[in-house]
């Protein structure tokens, strides 16, 4: 993929016009074909409206601004803001969310949800064997330890309880051993 400049210009009540397009190489299954990317304008002359566009080739080229930026108010928006007393400030309820939040996004698009669903028989349980394989995998692969260390450290300080359903105090060390027994077969 190639770019360049291209000078055009046109006719209009007898007059020429010029003005510049950046256009795009490309190549397509009909052979190369070139696309306009933006619309310069005219040369850089005394008014602003004639310089619009030249001032962004850089990023144009970089390919860090489209063709609809050039034409909106350069004029940036005020930032909201509001007035916080540090002193009187608290987190409650941290708990870690990207990793589990990632490992849960695989689990389900890999399909191992509908997997364990199937293949796991259900009984009297309280909580599914299938989410319980869940949270044994998802503790395996973001902070790898015991079943106690999940049960007492790590579960309850991550995102798992609201994204699965599931709270803390019904995640235990019995119930993993046994889930990982329900899953052994």
């Amino acid at each position: 993929m190639a770019m360049f400049l291209r000078r055009n210009w046109r006719k209009k009540n007898g007059e020429r016009y010029e003005y510049w397009t950046l256009v795009e190489s490309v190549r397509t299954f009909r052979g190369p074909r070139q696309r306009v990317v933006a619309t310069l304008g005219k040369l850089p002359g005394l008014d602003a409206e004639a310089r619009v566009g030249w001032e962004h080739i850089g990023g144009i080229l970089d390919g860090k601004i489209r063709q609809r930026d050039f034409f909106e108010p350069a004029e940036p928006e005020p930032p909201e803001w509001a007035r916080v007393d540090l002193k009187r400030l608290r987190v409650e309820r941290l708990r870690s969310f990207g990793d589990v939040s990632l490992g849960l996004a695989l689990w389900r698009r890999l399909g191992l949800d509908r997997f364990f669903d199937g293949a796991m028989e259900a009984g009297r349980e309280e909580i599914a064997w299938a989410t319980m394989a869940c949270i044994l995998t998802l503790a395996r692969f973001c902070a790898p330890s015991s079943e106690l260390q999940i049960a007492e450290f790590w579960y309850g300080k991550t995102a798992l309880e609201d994204l699965l359903g599931v709270a803390s105090e019904k995640v235990y060390d019995q119930r993993l051993y046994r889930a990982l027994d329900a899953l052994l077969p």
